[in-house]
């Protein structure tokens, strides 16, 4: 439930994302903007399933970029943003008119506030960046990296990183420390309510499980998420069985094809199912005897392990980045370094063969996640951010006006 105090006083936001489609990034964001609804727009830079939910849930979307995406990728330098000069000369204008309707502008991804920032400069608009990524050569080219803490600098009036390892990233790629606030993200523990045997039974049957333990593993298809590490874990556990759910979003389709072919080759076609994109992600999760976390670099945060957790299933996550802060090893999950198939299968036996070691970890698990990751507190703290910037902005403006002997300026 939103909070009521702060509900009532609400500035008109715009916030701005790069997608239409529905990442870990846009499932946070969308109960931000449910939240924000009475007062605020969405801004896209392609229509899709997430602009669909939008506004299916009431919030007003606008997209700003057509149909098409901006393709420039997290790798890429100058050349890239000078190559995709004609897209950000018409999106820039129609972000301008938005933020001018507005009283603050709030980027959701990277490319998302570079695009804000030029806008929150030419509109002379307070920005606040959701920082949901960790700013490392590992994830992102130097060129990009210079470009966003320069721009952070100029533009951002605060910067909510996701988890401290987001944050630690951010100081240490240059940021400014002075303008940073952690908020980790809250999920929303209702769709994750216990599904009943009968059903979880049904739901087994139609995905075409049989009765060895099944191990799930969720989230966008692509290299650094390691689906192929337990592709290749499982070559240790011949009665396991393995659900592979999520789809490549941003142009990592070549990876899901060198997935299924190296599933093919270690013979492992009637033990992985592919199920790509599943609306009904609590039933799946639940369908499964645990769920397994495998990126190979540091998880900003690390979305899937809190929703395992709410799903009552026992984790394993890839001990780096925000999965350190999430999961508490041996106690609410088990880490394992990340890219090591062995480990990942030695954890996986280990669960399998410990019923009491599981029920435990699944019982921590959930405490856990009802702790520390609730939704209503998530959405309190952005709330309380929110409010401080546009006042912080409100106040400037009156100054700014009473110093020209003009009338000052209110939130109407």
């Amino acid at each position: 439930m939103d909070p009521p105090a702060i509900r009532s006083a609400m500035p008109r936001v715009l916030f701005l994302d790069q997608s239409g489609d529905l990442g870990g990034a846009e499932l946070s964001l969308l109960d931000i903007a449910r939240h924000f609804r009475a007062a605020a727009t969405v801004a896209l830079l392609g229509d899709g399933p997430f602009a669909r939910r939008l506004r299916a849930d009431a919030v007003p979307v606008e997209l700003v970029a057509g149909g098409g995406r901006l393709a420039v990728r997290r790798e890429d330098g100058p050349a890239a943003w000078l190559a995709a000069l004609g897209a950000v000369g018409t999106i820039v204008p129609r972000l301008v008119g938005l933020c001018r309707r507005h009283e603050l502008i709030y980027a959701n991804t990277q490319k998302a506030f570079v695009l804000g920032a030029v806008a929150a400069l030419l509109s002379r608009r307070p920005l606040i960046w959701h920082l949901r990524d960790i700013l490392t050569s590992e994830h992102f080219g130097r060129a990009n990296l210079r470009l966003v803490i320069s721009l952070s600098r100029l533009a951002a009036a605060r910067v909510i990183a996701n988890s401290d390892a987001t944050a630690a990233a951010f100081v240490a790629a240059g940021g400014d420390r002075r303008r940073l606030v952690t908020i980790p993200n809250g999920i929303d523990p209702a769709p994750w309510c216990p599904l009943a045997p009968d059903r979880r039974a049904r739901l087994r049957q139609e995905l075409g499980l049989r009765a060895d333990p099944v191990v799930g593993i969720f989230g966008r298809l692509a290299a650094w998420k390691g689906q192929h590490v337990l592709v290749e874990a499982l070559r240790a556990l011949p009665d396991v069985q393995c659900l592979v759910v999520g789809d490549p979003l941003f142009g990592e389709e070549p990876y899901r094809e060198r997935l299924v072919r190296r599933i093919d080759e270690l013979g492992l076609s009637e033990r992985v199912r592919l199920c790509g994109f599943r609306a009904d992600i609590p039933a799946v999760m639940q369908a499964c005897d645990m769920i397994v976390h495998a990126s190979t670099a540091a998880e900003p945060f690390g979305r899937v392990i809190v929703e395992a957790m709410l799903a009552d299933r026992p984790v394993i996550a890839s001990d780096a980045g925000g999965a350190r802060e999430i999961v508490e090893d041996g106690a609410s999950g088990i880490l394992v370094p990340p890219g090591d198939a062995d480990q990942l299968a030695a954890a996986i036996g280990r669960i399998l063969e410990d019923r009491e070691l599981a029920a435990r970890l699944a019982t921590g698990g959930r405490a856990r996640a009802l702790a520390q990751f609730g939704l209503t507190r998530t959405l309190g703290r952005i709330a309380l951010v929110v409010s401080e910037v546009a006042a912080a902005a409100a106040g400037e403006r009156d100054v700014s006006a009473a110093e020209r002997g003009g009338p000052t300026w209110k939130r109407s």
